[in-house]
């Protein structure tokens, strides 16, 4: 199967080379900018006629939360209008699109976790921009799976926990926010999902599972209890011990809000394709692991 990854350098385009390697009958293409540029339909479309994929996953997006709310129109070029043009090009070549979006298309306010069916209610303009992009993919392609995660984190790029275990190195104390709560999700997690997903549609010309589905980490936890984990994963390899303090939202201001609650019930996915995420510990721990053995080798 001949699969267009659009992005190279984010988390869950990293982690879908490393695993796929493990997957001969995948071939994956990962193209970015120039080649392919969400911002410039033309681009999109000449990249996606001219690898002639038989699937696409959308992976790249505008992804910085706080920046976004000061060049709207710069995230709704690429996260709706760059989306669309995506699946429309990988429509006019009767292809399937696996496009990833975010927990942020939800306003955070429920009690629960959401499922698919809960309505949407973006309080920035990057889970705007998101669900936008949702709604353009559907709306060109038929044949998509949009497939929301929350926290994701992984041995590449920035994320949460490479942040932490750098201050951590110097600091015997943090203060991390204690009041929003959601799913800690490995973007290798992720990229394993996907290929799952792949192979079933690879597999059965008849596969008609498509829509939104929520795909993330088993489990869930606050920001500190998260940063208490890790640290206490990396305290038991050797590490320094990290105390870590709790304080609210409102004590820790951003420019774009985050939700209150970003926990996502994933029963559809584990329904329908029979694959379940790992408990987020871990998951998390695998990563430490790495992350400290990568350091330990430079």
């Amino acid at each position: 199967m001949r699969i267009l990854v659009t992005g190279r350098h984010g988390q869950v385009v990293r982690s879908l080379v490393e695993r796929a390697s493990a997957h001969p009958q995948f071939e994956l293409i990962t193209l970015g900018r120039p080649e392919l540029d969400l911002a410039d339909t033309e681009s999109v479309s000449s990249a996606i006629h001219t690898t002639k994929p038989d699937l696409v996953i959308s992976a790249a997006a505008y992804t910085a939360v706080d920046q976004a709310e000061d060049e709207p129109e710069y995230a709704r070029a690429i996260n709706a209008r760059g989306v669309g043009s995506v699946a429309k090009a990988a429509a006019d070549l009767g292809v399937p699109v696996i496009h990833l979006s975010t927990d942020y298309v939800f306003s955070g306010e429920s009690d629960g976790a959401y499922s698919e069916d809960d309505s949407t209610g973006p309080r920035t303009v990057y889970g705007q921009t998101k669900l936008e992009g949702e709604i353009a993919l559907a709306a060109a392609n038929p044949r998509h799976l949009i497939l929301r995660t929350a926290w994701v984190y992984s041995p590449f790029g920035k994320n949460f926990i490479k942040t932490i275990l750098h201050l951590g190195e110097t600091r015997d104390h943090l203060s991390v926010v204690s009041d929003q709560w959601g799913n800690p999700t490995s973007a290798i997690d992720i990229a394993d999902a996907i290929l799952h997903v792949a192979g079933r549609l690879g597999a059965d010309s008849g596969f008609s599972k498509y829509g939104i589905y929520h795909l993330a980490g088993t489990g869930h936890t606050n920001w500190s209890g998260f940063a208490r984990a890790i640290f206490a994963r990396a305290e038991a390899l050797g590490r320094r011990h990290v105390d870590v303090a709790d304080i609210t939202t409102a004590q820790y201001p951003t420019k774009a809000l985050r939700p209150l609650n970003s926990r996502l019930n994933t029963e559809k996915f584990s329904r329908d394709f029979g694959w379940n995420a790992p408990e987020w510990q871990q998951s998390m721990s695998k990563v430490v692991i790495r992350l400290l053995q990568e350091s330990e080798n430079r």
